[in-house]
């Protein structure tokens, strides 16, 4: 027996096809899946879900958002 513990597969979900609370919006891809295949990074990746999600949620509210995480985006940029 090995000196480690080796935890048990976890099952098999989709988590596109799961949500928590509110509905997904209907897309030919969800914004999560478009950041994780093209390896964006944490500011990249919200910029991506605001802009994609604003029209369906919370207005000029996620477009300011999304500004904001550029902003800090171009300010990081080197």
């Amino acid at each position: 027996m090995p000196d480690y513990y080796v935890a048990p597969p976890m099952p098999t979900c989709d988590a596109n096809y799961r949500q928590v609370a509110g509905s997904h919006y209907q897309l030919p891809i969800q914004p999560w899946d478009y950041i994780i295949q093209n390896k964006l990074g944490y500011l990249e990746g919200n910029i991506i879900k605001y802009v994609t999600r604003y029209k369906e949620k919370n207005g000029i509210d996620d477009l300011l958002k999304a500004s904001h995480y550029l902003d800090k985006l171009i300010e990081t940029y080197k």
